[in-house]
This record gives C-alpha cells, sequence and structure tokens, in this order.
C-alpha cells in the first residue's frame, strides 16, 4: 500500500509531515478502516490501566478483552515479515500479585508467534519499602512468520566490548562491529524534576526515551519501511522513525498529546541541514 493511500481510509489526519501521519482518535475505531498487512513493524505501549490522566480504569479482565481487541487489528494490519514490539509495565490489581507484569496476562493470548520478552532496566523508578524497587519494563517481541522477519543485528551491536582484540587460533573472537546486546537494555528512562529533568522531555507523564525506540526500529526494520504506532502519546515512535528514514503512521486519542507530537516533529524538521533518509518501501 502506497503510503498516501492511508489517506484515503482514515481522512483527513490531525498532523501531517512529509512521511508522517498523525491521526487524533481511538485506534479501536480507527484500525479496523485500514486495510490488511498495512505496516512492517508497529511500537506501541497502551495505557496500564493503573489510574493515569489518559485513561478509564476498567477491571482487569475487561482490561485484557480490551487489549486483545486492538492486538487482534495490529495482527491484521501486519506484513507478513512484520513484527510488533508491545512494551508493558506492572498492574497492582490482581487478586494474588503485588505488582504483576502485564505481559504475564498476554503473551499467548494472541496470533503473533513470540520471539523474546525484552528487558528494559532504567535507572529511576517507584522506590519500594516493602518490596524491591522496581527498575524495569517489558517489551515483548512478536512477529507474524517465525521463520521470516527482520533482524538487523549488526545495525543494533554494543561497541563496548570488554575484550575487543580477543583471539582464539590467530582470529578476533569478537566482532569488530561490537556485541550482541542482549534482552537486557540499560538505558536510562525520561525523568522529570527541576534538576534531573531529561533533555528531550515533554509534558507526557510517560514518555519514552529515543534510544529504546531507536534500537527497536534499527532491529525490526529496512528504511523506508512502513513503521505504526497506535498508541503514540508523545510521539517519541513517529520522532525516531522519521529520524531514521521510516515512514510513520499514529494514533493517539488526546488532542492536548497530538500537539506535543505535532511540536516534536515541527522542532525536528525545522532543524538545518536536514538529509532525507527516505526510499521507496
Amino acid at each position: 500500500m502506497e503510503f498516501a493511500n492511508i489517506k484515503k481510509y482514515l481522512g483527513k489526519p490531525y498532523y501531517e509531515a512529509p512521511n508522517c501521519l498523525i491521526y487524533c482518535g481511538d485506534c479501536v475505531e480507527l484500525m479496523p478502516q485500514l486495510p490488511s498487512d498495512s505496516f512492517h513493524l508497529t511500537i506501541t505501549s497502551p495505557p496500564y490501566n493503573i489510574g493515569k490522566e489518559y485513561e478509564q480504569p476498567m477491571s482487569l479482565d475487561d482490561y485484557v478483552l480490551w487489549c486483545l481487541n486492538w492486538i487482534n487489528q495490529v495482527y491484521r494490519l501486519t506484513k507478513a515479515n512484520g513484527a510488533f514490539w508491545l512494551n508493558l509495565g506492572y498492574t497492582p490489581n490482581h487478586p494474588q500479585a503485588k505488582a504483576l507484569p502485564l505481559p504475564y496476562l498476554l503473551w499467548d493470548k494472541n496470533p503473533f508467534f513470540l520471539i523474546q520478552e525484552i528487558v528494559w532496566h532504567y535507572g529511576a523508578g517507584v522506590a519500594g519499602r516493602k518490596f524491591f524497587s522496581p527498575r524495569n519494563e517489558k517489551f515483548l517481541w512478536y512477529v507474524k512468520d517465525a521463520n521470516q522477519y527482520t533482524f538487523n543485528l549488526d545495525d543494533v551491536r554494543d561497541p563496548d566490548v570488554k575484550y575487543p582484540n580477543q583471539k582464539k587460533n590467530g582470529k578476533l573472537k569478537v566482532n569488530p562491529n561490537g556485541k550482541n546486546p542482549s534482552d537486557v537494555w540499560a538505558m536510562k528512562k525520561v525523568t522529570s524534576g527541576q534538576n534531573r529533568s531529561s533533555e528531550e522531555r515533554t509534558p507526557h507523564p510517560a514518555q519514552f526515551p529515543e534510544e529504546v525506540i531507536e534500537r527497536i526500529i534499527l532491529a525490526s526494520s529496512h528504511l523506508g519501511n512502513f513503521v505504526f504506532d497506535p498508541f503514540m502519546g508523545s510521539g517519541t515512535t513517529a520522532l525516531t522513525a522519521l529520524k531514521l528514514g521510516r515512514p510513520v503512521v499514529g494514533i493517539e486519542i488526546q488532542p492536548q498529546y497530538c500537539d506535543i507530537i505535532a511540536n516534536r516533529i515541527d522542532t525536528f524538521l525545522d532543524q538545518p541541514l536536514q538529509t532525507s533518509l527516505f526510499t521507496e518501501g
């Protein structure tokens, strides 16, 4: 599907820039309007159902059913060799758990094939008194076809190798581009506060760091591949996709967050000496 045809199905976007369309609305209502096999890569983080300002609280059973509804739509929209990266935190609402990782309730209840769980370890978070302080969230890396999917390891290798010149039988033991970054990613959270606010911080209360999304996009897509985020939030997926030469479509239900997205992308596009990375996808 041509990128421009998205507007034929969803109408006029809330915000439009070169290779970027942002729609303001409910993704559960908008996604069924799109044709199947539309996107190469979906990256998203839905509300965690913990009472944030942008969500309507549900029972845990209803929340799981709601998630399965939109995840099944993501599956339909994903190309045959495409991927879906899902970020989820914890719920305090399970009757038999204090802080249950939401992936435990969802991982096997959809048609995707799970490649693995990625643990995102960050330095700041809730301080615990009667439990260990949480310092991680999970990403579930799903693909549509277990035997045919994109994984660009060389694009995301970690150059911080302890013994880069170590040899065995006269040959380097370590890839010269770096090591596999493993399934635990130590990357800082986007923090707030007068003295510790991250440079990329926006008013959105739950913002991805660009570093995390950059690794996912580089690992799971190619130049020109379409990226999608049905819970766009502060727009980090859109901004990072554009920086890496991937057209992007996003949906965000809150107009004030759509404005944050638009401002972030406009600021990026207004920077001098922007070189286009886009090729035909």
